[in-house]
């Protein structure tokens, strides 16, 4: 699915049309600093229920929401410089007992969910719009 949006509003829509697609508990999101990524997740948590404050996870690395379907944890791993940082904040087991989990920057990782199944989201920030790529 491709999109482009103009203004903050947009990003409704785009959720409204990706929520119906998740079959799967991870969700990549990839773009550059200031792309959207966690406007996106203000956004999808809502619509999932939640009634938490959603944040950048840039300093915790991750944060924990409730919604009425489980946990969704969202993860930011720009900081981290080697999968054996990813391992050491326990990632596994995150995957293993959430709703959904939400990974920014997550490149460090990839290459540890071959076989996983999983959607990934890409935001473009390109100055006057923003692409988006979901699958």
């Amino acid at each position: 699915m491709q999109f482009n949006i103009k203004s903050i509003g947009d990003w409704q829509e785009i959720v409204d049309r990706i929520i119906p697609q998740l079959q799967h508990n991870i969700l990549l999101l990839k773009g550059n600093l200031g792309a959207g990524k966690t406007t996106f997740t203000q956004f999808l948590l809502k619509n999932l229920g939640s009634k938490d404050e959603v944040n950048s996870p840039t300093y915790s690395i991750i944060n924990e929401y409730n919604s009425p379907k489980g946990k969704i944890y969202h993860f930011d791993l720009y900081r981290l410089k080697n999968i054996e940082e990813v391992y050491d904040i326990g990632i596994e087991e995150y995957l293993d007992n959430a709703f959904l989990c939400i990974i920014e920057w997550p490149e460090v990782y990839e290459e540890e969910l071959y076989g996983l199944p999983y959607h990934e989201m890409s935001i473009i920030n390109n100055g006057e719009s923003r692409e988006i790529t979901f699958g």
